[in-house]
């Protein structure tokens, strides 16, 4: 097909004006000027280049501009990186290139952006490399997050254009760090967002089906916001205050997690929107304005007084303010009501960003800046490897927060279900090393003690104490994990020296020289991973047995090369595979033979005919098949995306595959006897256990069944669901 020359060049001018009407606020002629220069530089260097779609690739960056200015409020320096984001990976542009033309900090933070090479490594996850860079440079810069945040979030938007495997595997990484991170930094309409679209293909029937379910009720639940809301308008009005009320319909991920939460159906779920009430009002009057708007609503409408939430008092760590509050309408149904000044709203859906133009406002500032201290905290261990390191940094961006006050009445803000050990740690590192347990409101508990919003809470310490391994079990936050982990290292080195001696007592009576090579010798013949010092670490532990060393062969006072004593063939078992296939282009066909490779179903999902499947080459257990909605998918795809390959079924019912089922419902006579009356008669399915446990006339089933593929197991879930009395049937 020709392409129209003229055409395209006048419809990229037409989004560059665009991006300009966009931030026409933000910029002087200056401004104006550097972005015209970005512009004309992206647009040179891409020029060749074309999206999956078929579109010129130069209305991706400028697409990421846009969404740095509109929906993230950022400036001019964002605006031009964003626009030049790819020109050093993808073209001729060097970093020098960038600095020269637009100064250091544009080189820093595109260098922050710019993914590391794709050099091959077994060892390592590429893709966790990358995201630990991006981390890397959100302590200097936030704006590389942001940027980066905004990327993904167009080629979100644009997957439609992607193989099926490819939208699963950016759908995977951005399930495992983007949208946490969005989160974590206030961006909370491109958090949902992000939720939407990967859920839109991870689980697309049910997407529809629920997407189907907010139309048809989208007028009965349009006419009630307008019946609950109008008194409460004309109430505010009233007041004097300058205000607006909006509806937000709940996501369609959040409901379909109340439906599984909660095991209700969709017409169950009474809170599918919030209405949120926004005020404009100077900063010093927000907090008594908030209330009085409060005041205003609950004259109106019963509020429920466990489901009140004051977040204006006690920001949340990424900055949100808000009062929330759940209140009985007129037709009996709870509604969420959120109240929050203009600029709540604004940090809110733009997230930290948003605080540059709120200097005044230091409260949430400092909690996030705490939070970006622990990251910094974190990237002091040069040792951790990418993926330690990024599963660490997962654990504080989407955890819920708790209030802890210390002895002295001042306020701690630690992450949901943090321990008394976690919190010593937060205090200082020397006082989680010497912990030995806390007065928590005055009594006794122990280190691995769960903490409650409110509790008060004083550490004992002791200077005999040292960190013990089990310690890992219980802490939550990432700071003390890796504090403890430091300290064990420190402790497993200094047990190490003795092993060291010890060794070389025993390279002086085998008249050997204590040198490198011949200690690497030692750990390939003991199989030992972790180098020389986990050596002499097992050795000082007593748990290798020293005298084996009489079989190697010295000569002259060196060892020669030995006989590995522990054979690594899953280690060559898994460079052979990886040689062998290609990632991007094979699948894997199930029920032929592929490349006389073996394959297994894997046991944590037990996939069947009919789900949708990939192959992932494990280090020791070779080809193993996974559900996409394996609950380990997400990590394996966007962690090891060079080891996941495609993988389809094919067209066959010949070989039964064993499935389980969870059926509850009312403790009914002869209810179990129409459950197995359906497995033996109806269907001559096989059955390979079933077990029923009754509680309070509530009945749950389980049962470990044969069935061909996903059609076959439909079938009978049907017709376990038609019974009078059952509620749910869940696959396991």
């Amino acid at each position: 097909m020709k392409i129209d020359e003229e055409k395209e060049r006048a419809e990229i001018l037409k989004a560059y004006r665009g991006l300009l009407r966009a931030s026409k606020t933000i910029r002087d002629k200056e401004d104006t000027r550097m972005i015209r220069k970005a512009f004309n530089v992206a647009v040179d260097a891409h020029k060749d280049m074309r999206r999956k779609s078929g579109e010129p690739y130069i209305y991706h960056p400028i697409a990421a501009a846009r969404i740095c200015v509109e929906e993230m409020g950022l400036g001019t320096t964002a605006i031009v990186c964003a626009l030049l984001h790819d020109t050093v990976e993808d073209t001729h542009i060097t970093l020098q290139d960038i600095e020269d033309l637009f100064g250091l900090k544009t080189r820093q933070i595109i260098n922050g952006l710019t993914k590391i090479p794709e050099v091959f490594d077994d060892n390592i996850s590429i893709q966790a490399e990358n995201f630990r860079k991006l981390i890397l440079t959100i302590s200097d810069d936030l704006r590389v997050a942001f940027i980066k945040i905004a990327d993904r979030l167009h080629n979100m938007r644009t997957l439609d254009s992607m193989r099926a495997d490819k939208q699963l595997k950016i759908a995977s990484e951005t399930e495992f760090l983007y949208a946490p991170l969005a989160h974590r930094l206030g961006f909370n309409a491109i958090k949902n967002e992000f939720e939407d679209i990967i859920f839109k293909y991870k689980e697309p029937a049910i997407y529809k089906q629920l997407e189907s379910k907010l139309e048809k009720t989208a007028a009965v639940r349009n006419r009630f916001i307008r019946q609950f809301t109008n008194p409460i308008k004309e109430a505010i009005d009233k007041e004097g205050f300058e205000s607006s009320i909006k509806a937000r319909t709940k996501s369609i991920p959040s409901i379909f997690k109340k439906i599984q939460n909660k095991n209700v159906s969709f017409d169950e779920i009474y809170d599918i929107f919030a209405i949120r009430i926004i005020f404009d009002t100077p900063i010093e009057k927000e907090k008594a304005d908030a209330w009085k708007i409060y005041s205003i609503v609950t004259d109106f409408y019963q509020p429920n007084p466990d489901r009140l939430r004051d977040w204006i008092s006690i920001p949340k760590a990424n900055g949100y303010e808000s009062l929330h509050t759940t209140v009985m309408s007129p037709s009996g149904r709870w509604v969420e009501v959120q109240i929050r000044s203009k600029r709540m709203d604004e940090i809110a859906e733009k997230g930290y960003a948003a605080h540059w133009k709120y200097k005044e406002n230091q409260t949430a500032e400092s909690t996030f800046d705490r939070w970006v201290g622990e990251v910094r905290e974190l990237l002091e261990n040069p040792e951790a490897d990418a993926e330690e390191f990024i599963n660490e940094f997962k654990l504080n961006l989407f955890s819920d927060e708790i209030f802890i006050f210390t002895p002295k009445g001042d306020l701690r803000v630690l992450p949901k279900n943090s321990t008394t050990l976690d919190f010593a740690f937060d205090i200082h590192t020397d006082i989680g090393l010497s912990c030995i347990g806390a007065k928590v409101n005055g009594k006794l508990m122990p280190l691995s003690h769960i903490l409650k919003s409110g509790d008060q809470v004083d550490i004992l310490r002791s200077k005999k104490q040292k960190p013990k391994e089990d310690w890992l079990k219980f802490v939550g936050t990432a700071r003390a994990k890796s504090k403890i982990k430091s300290a064990l290292k420190e402790e497993q080195k200094r047990i190490a020296s003795d092993g060291k001696e010890i060794l070389k007592r025993k390279f002086n009576q085998l008249k050997v020289n204590f040198i490198g090579e011949n200690v690497q010798t030692v750990e390939r013949f003991f199989g030992i991973k972790g180098g020389a010092i986990e050596l002499y670490y097992q050795i000082a532990k007593g748990k290798l047995n020293l005298s084996e060393l009489r079989d190697l062969h010295v000569e002259g006072k060196n060892f020669t090369q030995p006989k590995a004593k522990r054979k690594e063939v899953n280690r060559n078992e898994f460079k052979s595979i990886i040689s062998t296939v290609d990632a991007k282009k094979d699948t894997i066909v199930i029920g032929d033979d592929f490349k006389e490779l073996d394959y297994k179903l894997a046991n944590c999902c037990n996939p069947i005919p009919g789900d949708s499947v990939f192959g992932f080459i494990t280090v020791s257990e070779g080809i193993k098949i996974h559900r996409t909605n394996c609950p380990n998918a997400t990590q394996l795809m966007s962690n090891y995306a060079y080891r996941v390959l495609k993988a389809t079924w094919k067209n066959d019912r010949a070989r039964e595959r064993l499935c389980g089922l969870i059926i509850t419902g009312i403790d009914d006579l002869g209810i179990v006897n129409r459950i197995t009356n359906i497995i033996s008669m109806q269907h001559e399915v096989n059955m390979k256990s079933i077990g029923f446990e009754s509680n309070d006339g509530i009945f749950e089933g389980k049962i470990m069944l044969y069935v061909y593929d996903t059609e076959h197991l439909d079938e009978l879930i049907l017709k376990f669901e038609q019974i009078d009395g059952v509620k749910s049937v869940e696959r396991i």
